[in-house]
This record gives C-alpha cells, structure tokens and sequence, in this order.
C-alpha cells in the first residue's frame, strides 16, 4: 500500500517552523499506521493507492484552487489544530461541496487521524485493485439462480472488473490430465481419513482450475459445479476449499455476484471467506443456520471429509469455524448495492439434512428483515470477525 501526501502551506505564515512541525507530525503519523506516508509533487500523485491533502495552514485556499484540478477524487483535507489549518480546510470543503467535489476533513488526535487515514488508505487500495480484477465463469450460473447472472460489458465499464467465460469442456480436458502440484492443504487433505481415490480426484480438479486460472492470469473463478457430476463422477468442493485458502477466490455454482463479494471481503479484511446457504431463521430466537459442502481449509481450526451433500459423490468438508463475531456480507456483481451485518457465531452444527459446513449465528431483527424483504441473491458471505465499519467506508466511496 502506497500512501501518499500533497502539501500545502501559505507562504504569509511562520514558513520553517510551520513546515518542521508538519513534517514532523506526518512521520508521527506513519508510524501510528505503520506504513510509509510520503509528500509527493503533483506529478506524482497517480502512483500511490491513497492520497490526501495536507493544509499546512491558514492562507490556503487560493494556493489550493490553483492545484484542484490535478488532486485525485475524493479529496480528503488533513487539518492540524495550529495555525488556522482547520479554518482554512473549512472554507476549502465549503467550496467543494459548492461545486459537486466529493471530500472530506480529516482532524482530530493524532490517534484518531491515525485511524482514519488507514481505513481509507485500505478502502481505497481495495478499489484500485477491485477495479482490475481478471476473473471467469467456468460453465454458466447453475439454473437456479435465476437473479446471480452479470453482464460482463457493464461489468468491466462500470468497476474495471473483467469477466471472461470458459467452457466446461476446457475444464473437462484439464482434469484428464489428472495433475496437480502439491501444496500444504493437498498434503493435509490427504491425512484425513476418506476414500483415497476419491481425495485423488478431487485434487485433480483443483489441479485443472489451478492451471485454469494460471492460464488466464485470474484472480479469482466461478464453477457451474453440478455438471461435474455426471461426466467426472465427482465435485468441486475440495478444489474451491483449496484455492480460497490460496487466495484465489473461487465461488460455487456460477455465482458471479458472490465470487465478487468474495474478493471484496477478502481484500478489505484479509481473511478467508466462506460462501453458504442461508438455510434456516427463526425470528423468534434471532437465530440463523448457514450451510454449504466447501470453505477454505485456512477458515477452520478442525475439518473432516464426507460426500457431496446433495449428490453423495466426490469430497466435501465439514469443517468447525471459530466461536465469535463475524460478518456477514452479499452485494451485487455490479457494485451498486449491497447489505453488511455483524453477527455472532454461536455453534458449528451437523445435521444430516444440510450441507456439510453449518454454523448457527445470532443476528439483529434488522438483519432478518433484510433477508425476508430484500435480500441480494441466494448465498451469502461470512469471515472470522466484525468489519461492518470498513465494508461501509468501501461502499461509501465506490
């Protein structure tokens, strides 16, 4: 992550000792956020991931006009206590609201500035590399997700994000192969008890999608999963465990809007993500059942091995998530909506009616009513912890 600074500072004031405090309080800054805050010219403003600017003091605001054009949008004004930088950041925020120009001051203790410097510098590094995700449909969206199909033109327009289709049948061919590199999760899996052939087969998919997504230099993949059922015998569940785990983010189904929500979440909290069915919610108990046959074998602290639920072929893992918060998260393929909740993970389930990863979370009457009245698709996305915060300031600024 680059972050990067644009000075200002007017030359009627106590010019040296103004700039030497300044300065000095942008290397406070960078190690409160442990990452490098550099002053940058404004021809280099187009290399960093994040950039603010920094009012140095009063006096400004005509030397700001005459730079606008070439500052970055949004624009985000670091206003000191001293020296009528706040005031000064006030009139400049007053023209820009004026004149439709999305910013924001940023003041405070040097804690609090602190703080949110990094969230935005991660918000918007998330952006910037959402903006040039590769990723693919292997197959098309299963038939039952009726409302999960995306158009790959609107796609690459509106966010940057390239979708490309690749037929099953170049799946099929690759599996032939029966290859795969060996890895810490492949030499895991294999530990666990389970018909061997079976755990072989499986790898031998996550070998094709692997050498898949080398081929097309991807980022992440989606697998119309249920047509490997007949012709391999077999499913995805173990391939899409281990790539998730690899950080390559692999969805179930041909659910382009939910391997999108993987990358989002993924990136803005850098923890694996696990995609389920909503499976049960009880609003008399605030209680919500989730399930699905795969997640990253990284997500777990335990897991074993059982058939596919739905079809009883190939491998699938039921895995136990840690006890805790969690987030639960869906937006669209295209961005342009989304619903974010904290949750409490209460209890790792296994019931022989559901897919074989299930978690029992504790949610808000809020939250069920979003998912009785205007819930984003079918599955839904979950990580270890409670990022509501960042996830907000992320579509905030989309």
């Amino acid at each position: 992550m680059k972050i990067g600074v644009y000075y200002i500072v007017s030359s009627n004031t106590a010019g040296r000792l103004i700039d030497e405090a300044n300065y000095s309080m942008i290397k406070r800054l960078s190690a409160l956020i442990e990452k490098e805050i550099e002053i940058a010219s404004l021809e280099e403003l187009n290399q960093y991931d994040f950039v603010f600017t920094f009012i140095g003091g009063g006096g400004t605001e005509g030397r700001f006009l005459e730079v606008l054009d070439k500052l970055p949008r949004p624009i985000f004004l670091l206003a000191t206590p001293n020296n009528n930088s706040l005031a000064a950041s006030m009139e400049i925020l007053s023209y820009l609201n004026q004149n439709d120009i999305e910013g924001e001051i940023i003041h405070g203790s040097e804690e609090k500035v602190a703080k949110r410097l990094s969230d935005l510098a991660k918000v918007f590094e998330v952006k910037k590399k959402i903006n040039n995700f590769k990723i693919a449909r292997v197959g098309k969206p299963s038939d039952w997700l009726i409302s999960s199909d995306v158009d790959a033109k609107e796609s690459k327009e509106l966010n940057g994000i390239e979708i490309i289709d690749i037929e099953m049948e170049e799946f099929f061919k690759e599996i032939e192969k029966k290859e795969y590199q060996e890895n810490e999760y492949t030499k895991l899996i294999k530990t666990k008890e389970f018909d061997l052939e079976e755990i072989e087969l499986s790898l031998c998919i996550y070998g094709a999608l692997k050498r898949l997504c080398d081929k097309y230099q991807l980022d992440g993949l989606t697998v119309r999963c249920f047509d490997l059922l007949e012709p391999i015998k077999s499913t995805g569940c173990v391939a899409l465990a281990i790539l998730n785990s690899e950080g390559i983010y692999a969805s179930c189904e041909g659910d382009v809007p939910s391997l999108v929500s993987m990358a989002v979440l993924g990136e803005l909290t850098e923890k694996p993500i696990f995609q389920a069915n909503p499976s049960v919610i009880n609003p008399e108990t605030n209680e919500m059942v989730l399930a699905h046959c795969t997640l990253p074998v990284s997500m777990v602290n335990e897991f074993s091995l059982m058939t596919h639920y739905e079809s009883g072929l190939g491998v699938a893992l039921r895995g136990k998530i840690p006890i805790g918060d969690v987030t639960l998260f869906k937006c669209t393929g295209l961005l342009d909506n989304y619903f974010v909740s904290s949750a409490k993970l209460t209890e790792n389930l296994t019931k022989n009616d559901l897919c074989r990863s299930q978690i029992k979370i504790l949610i808000d009457d809020e939250t069920i009513e979003y998912f009785f009245t205007e819930t984003i698709g079918n599955h839904h996305l979950i990580c270890a912890g409670d990022y509501v915060e960042i996830v907000d300031e992320f579509f905030k600024w989309i």
